[in-house]
């Protein structure tokens, strides 16, 4: 056994751990990073940068990785048999434990098993496990060999890429390629992931967690219910309203003629005050009002931002499949949802404070209008049902408006009834359930 048989074998197991190694990283690594180091004037990352863009050539990136590991594996078995194993047969006969042929085979054997075992560990699990916690570091290492094997290997992709289209065309499966995709679960759990690792804070992990929930997330979610809105009817004296919104918090205010239900428009603040300034008087709340642009409550948080875009507006009345109107929605509904709650100028000055409390005697005060996964932390288990607010669990559940002091059992959890108003329930005692063996934040939304 020659010092040169195992520099043979050593490089070997180094050119396979460098295709690993780029294979696993051209699929791993995050374009908008290399994108930067392009940017930023890196050599490597910008001839990395086409291969990642273009889904085809990233498809011929892993070909030229995948060729380059099974002809390094066959080599180094062929190389291993033809060096090591007819050095050990001969020592085997003269260590008398086996005859010419069972030592051969014997030998054979032995080498197999030694050298994929070598393989495996420094050719396959280490580089793999190097180049998924670092990706970035090993594309960029190993984009110069890999331009290399591209031309050298370009025959054997172009007729193995063909072949393999060809087998997939057969089977009626179509071509899905090498693109960096992840499904929002996918997401969800690479966010976990990286808190977990220390990559993330936990309030960075929430705010991201409910960025991906937009899409899922309905208007009626995040609307403040009509019950809530703080209105002003349309043939209300402008001087009144004049001096109300002067010593009040608000700037714009939904107008309705007749009931709530009805509403007409948005009265701005700003608009009132400069007709006033202008002409010293105004005739009609009617003059100064704008247009409210009318959304469905089955809206979608990202539908909706899209509709606020298109019409230039930051408010908009949600209305429900009858026609009625079920409640307002402002991008700063929106924005609560990403950031946690934020003041809101269309809800009732008693409403700003409805937080929940944990109090001395272990049970937890919770609002109403909290909705129900927000609530999963303070209650311990995350309740299901028809409604999306804990006021709205608990009618559900009872099945009647309740009064004050009743009580009901929802998965475990005892509640009782501590305030009701607008026929609705506003406030309820709950005792969590205990707690579960997995770690949950106690304050998913920053709360108490």
């Amino acid at each position: 056994m020659t010092v040169f048989t195992w520099v043979v074998i050593a490089g070997l197991i180094a050119v396979n751990a460098l295709y690993v190694a780029a294979e696993f990283a051209a699929v791993s690594v995050r374009r908008g990073r290399v994108r930067q180091l392009a940017e930023e004037g890196s050599a490597r990352a910008r001839q990395l940068l086409p291969v990642l863009e273009d889904a085809r050539r990233l498809d011929r990136y892993v070909a030229a990785c995948q060729i380059g590991i099974t002809l390094s594996s066959l080599v180094l078995g062929a190389f291993g048999q033809a060096t090591l194993a007819r050095q050990l047969g001969p020592l085997f006969v003269r260590l008398g434990a086996f005859g010419e042929a069972a030592a051969q085979s014997t030998a054979a054997v032995i080498v197999l098993v030694g050298l994929t075992a070598l393989q495996v560990v420094l050719g396959e699990l280490v580089p793999k496990s190097l180049a998924l916690q670092y990706p970035t570091q090993a594309a960029l290492s190993t984009v110069l060999p890999m331009r290399w094997s591209l031309w050298l290997f370009a025959g054997f992709i172009a007729v193995l890429n063909g072949s393999g289209l060809l087998v997939l065309r057969l089977l009626g499966v179509s071509e899905a390629g090498h693109r960096h995709i992840h499904s929002p679960d996918e997401i969800d759990l690479l966010i976990a992931e990286s808190r977990n690792g220390g990559l993330l804070e936990p309030d960075e992990q929430r705010r991201l967690r409910r960025a991906l929930r937009l899409g899922t997330r309905r208007v009626h979610q995040l609307m403040v219910p009509r019950t809530l809105l703080a209105m002003v009817k349309v043939d209300r004296p402008p001087d009144d309203v004049l001096r109300e919104v002067t010593g009040g918090p608000y700037t714009r205010l939904p107008v309705y003629e007749g009931s709530p239900d009805n509403i007409i428009g948005l009265l701005h603040t700003k608009d009132l005050v400069a007709r006033y300034v202008e002409q010293g008087t105004i005739g009609s709340l009617r003059e100064v009002i704008r247009p409210a642009l009318a959304v469905p409550e089955s809206l979608t948080a990202e539908g909706l931002l899209r509709r606020f875009r298109e019409e230039r507006t930051q408010q908009a009345v949600v209305v429900d499949e009858y026609g009625g109107v079920a409640g307002l929605v402002t991008l700063e509904d929106v924005l609560a949802e990403v950031l946690g709650e934020v003041g809101d100028e269309f809800k009732r000055a008693e409403t700003h404070q409805a937080r929940p409390v944990r109090l001395p005697d272990g049970r937890v005060r919770l609002p109403g209008l909290l909705r129900l996964d927000e609530a999963e932390p303070w209650l311990g288990v995350l309740w299901q049902g028809e409604a999306d607010t804990i006021g709205g669990r608990v009618v559900e559940a009872l099945g009647h408006l309740p009064e004050p002091g009743e009580q009901a059992t929802i998965n475990g959890v005892v509640v009782e009834v501590e305030g009701v108003a607008h026929h609705a329930v506003t406030s309820v005692l709950a005792t969590p359930a205990p707690p579960r063996p997995k770690d949950v934040d106690e304050d998913e939304d920053g709360l108490g």
